[in-house]
Formats: structure tokens, sequence, C-alpha cells
């Protein structure tokens, strides 16, 4: 099942069909919304939450309070991926905070940028 016309917006999450995965995952939109919106593009850039993981140069602890989501979740910044917006399938309640958005871009820069700053270093 997928949303017909989904109008994805930067730092929501969303619960998404991943591949051939038979199991829906979260995920949070990381492109800007130039492209989430346009009807000219059909794939959106996502980082995908995990069920488990340690706090580290590109991954993220999130509390449910902060997510929305069932438990704690793993924001796993070095497996950012295109995906078709037809993939996603419903938005949560929750969008992550502007500065959490911002901690989200230094991670997917940490995974691409041996040059990237890390405090925890």
């Amino acid at each position: 099942m997928s949303t017909a016309n989904p109008n994805p917006r930067r730092g929501e999450i969303w619960t998404a069909q991943l591949g051939d995965a038979v199991q829906r995952h979260w995920v949070v939109v990381v492109s800007l919304d130039r492209r989430n919106l346009s009807d000219r593009t059909s794939s959106i850039l996502v980082v995908p939450f995990g069920s488990y993981g340690r706090p580290g140069p590109t991954v993220a602890e999130l509390p449910p309070g902060e997510t929305g989501l069932p438990g704690v979740s793993y924001l796993k910044a070095h497996f950012i991926q295109v995906l078709e917006k037809t993939a996603l399938i419903e938005r949560e309640r929750r969008a992550l905070s502007s500065t959490r958005m911002k901690q989200l871009v230094e991670m997917i820069r940490r995974a691409v940028d041996p040059d990237a700053p890390w405090p925890g270093l």
C-alpha cells in the first residue's frame, strides 16, 4: 500500500516501504522541500530509523517523546538513500525539530567527508 500523491516535507517522519523488505520502516525526509514538493521529481532523500544502535558520528539516539515512535529509535545517517515518493505509506504525527535536522545534516556529512568535525573525537 502506498500513498497515491504524497507531499513529504523536510523533517517529516514517514512509514515507508524500503526495497523488497516485507517489513515497513520509519524514515525521516532530508531532501529539500523544493525537491520534495516538485511534480517533476519522483524521488526524495531519506534516512532510516533503526530499533537498535549506539550513538556515534553518524548515529543519533532519539527518545520516543521526540519522534512519536513506540520506542527509542536510532537515526543512521550512513544509510541515507534515495526513495521513490510512491514508497511512502503514512505520515507520522511528529516531525524533527530544526535543531535535530541540523544535527542530522552534520551526521550525513560525517558519513561522506573524512574531514568533517565530530566533537566526540
